[in-house]
């Protein structure tokens, strides 16, 4: 129990109640922007300390931190992301009747700076970690990013339910970048790749050759790998997954959802954007 039990639960609670956290903090007033990417910054960098220490940790508590560290950085860039602090060039909606390899260049542009800042983040944990036995932070990084790419994909191809409520109203204009459609080719070829991940990961953790410190790291992975997993399963059942996080999100929950292939609509207006001071 204490070796897979406390892990799989510890990632279901660090990312029940992270990603609830973020989206109530980007749904605040604008005048706590400042401070909440100020604390976010702290956070942050507290999360590179500590994956620099678990790098020689061969223990459990070194896979534990090395986990949270890369998602103190990890929600560093999520954070900044939905303040629209750093997003990208383009902070608009997408031009009307824009489609193919256009519609892709507009929304590469929308979000660039903050596929940079995602970059600059991973080769932080990297240098932190080099050469070092723990490698559970760039394991989980990685794995958070290649799962973040797919899900961005997905709903830019398509998919049934976009889950806009994430979406604060400030950053309404991304809307128009989504896709409503049954179904998309890239999904299977997703969920099938996630569920071979999560399969991979867990088959290593359950490893009786495996020490402590991998197993808990694995096994941490594993949930969250499975959690990616679900959470790309949600863009198509007909579930409605905003409501775990109903406390965080209020009523945003009550927006109406944009038209397919359409602007982000009355309630997702683009507004002038925010800068820290």
């Amino acid at each position: 129990m204490t070796e897979h039990g406390l892990p799989v639960l510890y990632a279901l609670f660090v990312w029940w109640f992270s990603t609830g956290l973020i989206a109530w903090l980007n749904g605040l007033d604008r005048s706590t922007f400042r401070w909440t990417l100020l604390g976010a910054s702290i956070v942050g960098a507290a999360g590179l300390g500590a994956v620099a220490w678990a790098a020689g940790q061969d223990s459990v508590a070194g896979a534990y931190a090395a986990f949270t560290g890369a998602l103190a950085v990890w929600a560093w860039n999520e954070t900044a992301f939905l303040l629209g602090a750093v997003t990208g060039p383009h902070r608009t909606a997408c031009p009307p009747g824009v489609q193919g390899w256009e519609r892709t260049g507009f929304a590469l542009r929308a979000i660039l700076w903050h596929e940079l800042a995602i970059l600059a983040g991973g080769l932080l944990i990297l240098l932190a970690g080099w050469d070092a036995p723990n490698q559970v932070a760039g394991w989980t990084y990685l794995l958070l990013w290649g799962m973040r790419i797919s899900a961005k994909l997905n709903v830019f191809l398509g998919v049934p339910n976009l889950s806009e409520a994430f979406l604060p109203g400030h950053m309404g204009y991304l809307a128009s970048f989504f896709r409503r459609r049954p179904m998309n080719v890239l999904f299977p070829v997703s969920v099938t790749g996630a569920t071979l991940v999560t399969w991979l990961l867990a088959q290593g953790a359950a490893d009786p050759s495996a020490g402590p410190m991998l197993a808990t790291g694995l096994t941490l992975l594993a949930a969250m790998a499975a959690l990616a997993l679900v959470e790309h399963w949600l863009m198509v059942l007909p579930l409605p997954s905003a409501a775990l996080w109903a406390w965080y999100l209020g009523q945003r929950l009550d927006r109406p959802p944009p038209s397919p292939q359409a602007g982000p609509g009355p309630n997702l207006a683009p507004s002038t954007p925010w800068r820290p001071s």
